[in-house]
């Protein structure tokens, strides 16, 4: 009496089948709705603290569905609703950390930071046009990421490797993807780099861990 099964069938949806006839006859089908992504992202922003929650829901769902329907079709590309509730949860960090900052810009750079690591070049510069028609006349301020970034530089000298600006560039899209996602892959050609990101995003993390713990730690001399 205390337990209860379910079971969630969609077979248009990427790794669902059908259920057999035989098991489908010993359940009551529950027919879904397609959810209202305005008004899901509208609630959330409020309980982030964004004021003008109505009208940035309404401009993020729009560029969620231009992005479906004009980006290249990618594996790994994800429009639906997990992308748009780790956008909005990045967007409510950002928000208390710079309280200065428009709501605007919180928003766009919330977008930008969780959408454009994954985004094939082509795509990165589509998805940027598709963002300036939503938010005419916004410019957002590059951010400084002060000590990260050193120390990501030292850390590729010290492999002996180039310190490229795009690859510390995707070393900090990795660590700001998996500050918002539980599970993240590093996908592309052989010889792209992958390995390389996160080796040094490591090397990185560490050296820092190490620098935090001598700060913590206080020096005796006898």
């Amino acid at each position: 009496m205390t337990c209860a099964a379910f079971i969630t069938m969609n077979p248009g949806y990427a790794g669902r089948t059908e259920l057999p006839d035989n098991l489908k006859a010993l359940f009551r089908p529950i027919a879904m709705m397609v959810p209202n992504y305005a008004l899901i992202a509208e609630v959330i922003l409020y309980s982030e603290g964004f004021e003008s929650s109505k009208t940035l829901a309404r401009k993020m769902t729009q560029m969620y569905k231009l992005c479906s329907e004009q980006l290249s079709q990618q594996d790994h590309y994800d429009f639906g609703m997990r992308a748009v509730k780790s956008v909005l949860v990045m967007a409510g960090s950002l928000k208390r950390s710079n309280p200065h900052l428009s709501e605007d810009v919180v928003l766009i750079r919330a977008l930008r930071d969780s959408n454009l690591p994954k985004f094939l070049t082509d795509d990165a510069v589509l998805f940027g046009g598709i963002l300036s028609d939503l938010f005419p006349g916004v410019t957002i301020p590059e951010h400084d990421y002060g000590v990260l970034h050193s120390t990501i530089l030292d850390s590729l000298v010290k492999r002996n490797l180039q310190p490229l600006p795009s690859m510390t560039k995707k070393v900090i899209q990795l660590y700001e993807t998996m500050l918002v996602r539980h599970g993240v892959m590093l996908v592309g050609p052989t010889g792209g780099g992958k390995t390389t990101v996160y080796t040094i995003l490591a090397d990185t993390l560490e050296t820092l861990y190490n620098s935090e713990i001598k700060k913590a730690t206080p020096s005796t001399s006898q």
